[in-house]
């Protein structure tokens, strides 16, 4: 489902007085469709710059993205116009990540439910789903009509996860996503993401737990070296 092919992010740093430095280094890797692929290497190789360069948070340097889309077939995420990269995302792509940004005064269940809302699902379903899903992932039912900037990291990590996977999307990008999580959460959280993989999500992770990718991923993939910047 997705290759990618000597993918590179560089950045210019203009306070550096445009000193270029890598983001990371050439990578190359292939999943199929209902697999795991973690990433592994020390902190600043560029996991998460990764995820973003196939997500489009960051536009790729140099390489390839080839996704197996449903709507349009096989497309380069790195080449795709901004507008097609939405739409893609809105139907088939999820993204997690360890920090949660979310309009200060729309709640919980509102933030949850939000993707089903924007492909037509009535307001009330799509809040009753995400009511189920949030008492799935031991979020307090208390706190469903709460704003989650108030939340603790726990409780925010697992809004913003839930809001992923609500509508189960077929390639699901995951950075941290659960750092901060206590032992009977985390069980919790992995216990879904093995469902989903089953059910055919493909994924592309980074958890700095060894055990973690050990019990999820089917495939490490160990981050290069940088190159030096410059």
């Amino acid at each position: 489902m997705l290759t990618v092919e000597k993918l590179e992010k560089k950045f210019i740093s203009h306070v550096l007085n445009g000193k270029q430095i890598t983001g990371f280094a050439p990578v190359c890797f292939r999943v199929a469709q209902g697999k795991a692929l973690g990433l592994s290497g020390p902190s600043g190789t560029g996991k998460s710059s990764v995820l973003k360069c196939i997500y489009r948070t960051y536009a790729a340097s140099a390489g390839h993205i080839q996704y197996q889309s449903l709507s349009g077939g096989r497309v380069d995420l790195a080449a795709l116009p901004d507008n097609a990269v939405l739409r893609l995302r809105r139907s088939e792509m999820g993204y997690v990540t360890q920090f949660l940004s979310v309009l200060p005064r729309v709640s919980a269940v509102d933030t949850v439910a939000e993707p089903l809302l924007c492909t037509g699902v009535a307001r009330e379903h799509a809040r009753a789903q995400a009511r189920r899903l949030m008492a799935r992932l031991r979020i307090d039912p208390q706190l469903f009509d709460a704003f989650p900037c108030t939340f603790s990291g726990g409780e925010k990590q697992r809004v913003n996860l839930a809001r992923a996977v609500i509508r189960p999307p077929r390639l699901l990008l995951l950075d941290e996503p659960t750092a901060s999580l206590d032992p009977g959460a985390l069980q919790v959280v992995l216990d879904l993401l093995l469902e989903m993989k089953a059910m055919g999500t493909t994924m592309v992770a980074v958890f700095h737990d060894r055990s973690i990718m050990d019990r999820l991923m089917d495939e490490v993939y160990p981050m290069p070296p940088k190159e030096s910047s410059s």
